[in-house]
């Protein structure tokens, strides 16, 4: 078994040569310093399958975690969902909140525009504004956006079965205002297999719904290689009152689906796999959640390397 300092030494090398923030020492709220990492060494047993079965962060099968330091180097984007009511509104609460130092922006549509209707539809009636802001149009975009520099934050935006509409137009926007779009960064939901399984907004029946989803997959990463074109959801499945098991079954399942349907289409999944990103539920038993998220990334690690053939660590 590779010692632990050694792993430390290598680790923190690395951090320190991509990142620009220094690893910093954590204390927890009783004053103690936790070391960053343990292993079966700091209670001086030896566990020969250590490696296989948990390994080391930042290295396959990422059981603990997909880098090395973690946020001990760079904090995670922290964003607050919001949207509410006209575009012009939702851009002041965006102002104010990055005013008070939020790193990105998460967009809340109204039910309309997750289904694809304009404000003025007569089916839109009484929910215009009412859980998220609502946008019919590319204007409304504009005035959505207004007076934020897109490249200098990451916008996710919760939308699914619209999602290539609405993208395209965050995209016409960031054109119009002269961004590069290589240089702008942010997450489409874009699931729309868990919409059937668990939320149900879908507009379209299966088969064509995800073949506007792989429509992303294709062109995103030549155009916006920055930009996460698809979060997986399990949060919805849990919430619809799935365990923690069936949660990161179904998630899982519906992820392979869309990789499958891309290798279909003849993309190469060391194009399109990196920026596949997750959304998962966290629940109330702690060790519970902490074991499904492991799982997950194991899983997702040896199937992705052994079945669909990704050599891109």
């Amino acid at each position: 078994m590779r010692k632990k300092h050694d792993w430390l030494r290598e680790t923190y090398q690395k951090s320190l040569e991509k990142m620009p923030e220094r690893p910093v020492a954590h204390r927890t709220l009783s004053d103690i310093a936790p070391e960053p990492l343990y292993t079966p060494e700091d209670i001086g047993v030896l566990d020969p399958e250590y490696e296989e079965k948990r390994g080391y962060p930042g290295e396959y099968p990422y059981t603990r975690g997909v880098y090395g330091s973690m946020y001990r180097s760079k904090l995670w984007t922290m964003r607050m969902f919001a949207g509410f009511g006209t575009a012009e509104q939702t851009n002041e609460r965006f102002k104010k909140l990055l005013k008070a130092g939020q790193t990105g922006l998460s967009v809340a549509f109204d039910l309309p525009t997750l289904m694809g209707y304009d404000s003025d539809h007569p089916l839109a009636k009484g929910e215009v504004g009412k859980c998220g802001v609502a946008v019919s149009s590319l204007a409304d975009m504009e005035i959505l956006f207004d007076g934020i520099n897109l490249e200098e934050v990451t916008t996710s935006m919760t939308i699914n079965s619209p999602a290539n509409a609405i993208w395209a137009m965050y995209l016409a926007v960031a054109k119009k205002k002269g961004y590069d779009w290589k240089k702008l960064g942010g997450t489409i939901q874009n699931d729309i297999l868990k919409e059937f399984i668990a939320q149900k907004e879908f507009i379209f029946p299966p088969e064509p719904s995800v073949k506007l989803v792989i429509d992303t997959f294709e062109w995103g990463p030549k155009n916006v290689p920055k930009w996460n074109f698809i979060s997986v959801s399990g949060y919805h499945i849990r919430e619809a009152g799935s365990t923690a098991v069936q949660e990161l079954a179904w998630t899982l399942a519906d992820g392979f689906a869309y990789v499958e349907a891309a290798i279909q289409r003849g993309l190469d999944v060391d194009e399109f796999a990196p920026r596949i990103s997750f959304f998962f539920d966290v629940h109330n038993d702690f060790f519970e959640e902490i074991a499904k998220f492991r799982a997950a990334r194991r899983i997702w690690a040896k199937e992705m390397r052994h079945r669909y053939g990704a050599k891109n660590p």
